[in-house]
């Protein structure tokens, strides 16, 4: 029994001193719904892979050694497998320690990340290939999260896709959906997202890009 406890001291120490100095969660690894601060959440979370089993799609995935970010903790990769929104939020519900908060109320108060538009230049709305919706119509929340604005620059009349902040849960399912081989809009772990935001021009309280697009 005492040796167990000498192993469990080990171990505890040695997830404490990994979570101190494993570097910033990468840009493609968001965190389940209902995740806290990541300080925080790296020390409340104590890898047990509840939230992983309860995922009913096999969305999650724990860090790896080797990877960026503190070993265990759970993450998801949006551009493959976006969340899907359940109602219940059973990855929260199954976690024991408050890294997820399990009173989250509705999915919709979900704040995963912020959708970002990563890059106008292949945007086929921006650049006027086509008019595509394929992000705005794939969130899951609609028009309050993602709208397509018309902008003018040079003389030709485009849209970008604006990410209104206050109401992005970061479920993915645009990044997910959008058809160019590296996604033009993709979702970024807040704390980033918001500063890059705050490096940005702004267009209505919006972002958007810093240089008005030219016709392709």
């Amino acid at each position: 029994m005492a040796s167990l406890c000498g192993t469990s001291g080990v171990i505890g120490l040695l997830l404490a001193a990994q979570a101190k100095t494993a570097k910033a969660v990468p840009a493609w690894a968001i965190r389940p719904p209902g995740a806290v601060a990541e300080d925080d959440f790296a020390a409340a979370c104590v890898r047990c892979g509840l939230c992983v089993r309860a995922c009913p799609y096999d969305i999650l995935s724990l860090a790896t050694p080797g990877a960026e970010g503190v070993v265990g903790t759970p993450y998801f990769t949006a551009r493959a497998k976006p969340c899907e929104m359940c109602r219940d939020v059973p990855c929260a519900r199954a976690c024991p320690t408050g890294a997820l908060d399990r009173t989250l109320p509705r999915i919709e108060d979900a704040r995963m990340g912020i959708a970002v538009l990563v890059n106008e230049e292949t945007c086929w709305s921006v650049i006027g290939r086509t008019r595509c919706r394929w992000c705005s119509d794939a969130c899951p929340v609609g028009p309050a999260a993602i709208t397509l604005e018309q902008r003018v620059a040079n003389g030709r009349k485009y849209y970008e896709p604006v990410v209104h902040s206050a109401h992005c849960t970061g479920c993915g399912k645009c990044e997910h959906a959008c058809p160019t081989d590296e996604a033009s809009i993709k979702v970024l772990p807040i704390a980033l997202a918001r500063h890059d935001r705050a490096k940005a021009p702004l267009h209505n309280g919006e972002v958007s890009p810093s240089v008005p697009p030219t016709a392709p």
